[in-house]
């Protein structure tokens, strides 16, 4: 890999973490340039902007996000919804700040963002519903099982997102469990 490659690289990876961890209007470029190892000037020499390292490390965290769909069918089978609710709303992915999927940690975000962002937001959180919905169990109208993913999403990254600003303890415990059995329910499947 090429010097450059490696530095655009790390300045996403750095740019995600950062973005998740404190929020757009938490983090600055030489923050981001420091963590990635490099400096300010390296940073502008591969994103534009701000604006376009958050694009580009929410792109990328949606892009994980159908990569896990992916893994989580071929690893559980038509189980998969259960497993991945379980990780999502598990106590080890809400703890981690700099890791947590990219749907909680970064949306909110994505409201103060301009246009061309939301748009391509619009645009993966559609294909992830897509994904969604072609693996749920059972038949019926593509709109009902579209339907039917929005509101297992909505009821994961809800939930996680309450249970992470309650923090730990016994009231995240029984946001994690609600949110699951809501988000498994509204596709059918029994909370586990």
């Amino acid at each position: 890999m090429k010097k450059s490659e490696l530095t655009k690289m790390r300045l996403l990876e750095a740019s995600g973490r950062a973005f998740r961890r404190e929020g757009y209007s938490g983090i600055g470029v030489d923050s981001i340039a420091k963590d990635a190892g490099v400096t300010s000037g390296a940073f502008y020499a591969h994103m534009k902007s701000k604006n376009d390292a958050f694009r580009a490390a929410l792109i990328a965290g949606l892009e994980e996000v159908l990569s896990a769909l992916t893994a989580y069918r071929e690893t559980h089978g038509d189980q998969w919804p259960i497993a991945f609710a379980e990780y999502y709303l598990g106590h080890d992915h809400r703890l981690d700040l700099e890791g947590v999927c990219a749907m909680t940690s970064l949306t909110p975000d994505v409201v103060r963002a301009d246009p061309e962002v939301r748009s391509e937001y619009v645009t993966l959180m559609e294909r992830i519903v897509n994904e969604i919905a072609k693996h749920l169990p059972g038949d019926g109208p593509t709109q009902d099982r579209e339907a039917k993913a929005w509101a297992f999403l909505s009821a994961l990254i809800g939930g996680l997102t309450l249970a992470r600003a309650i923090g730990p303890g016994a009231a995240a415990d029984e946001v994690e469990r609600a949110s699951k059995a809501a988000a498994l329910g509204v596709i059918g499947f029994p909370a586990a």
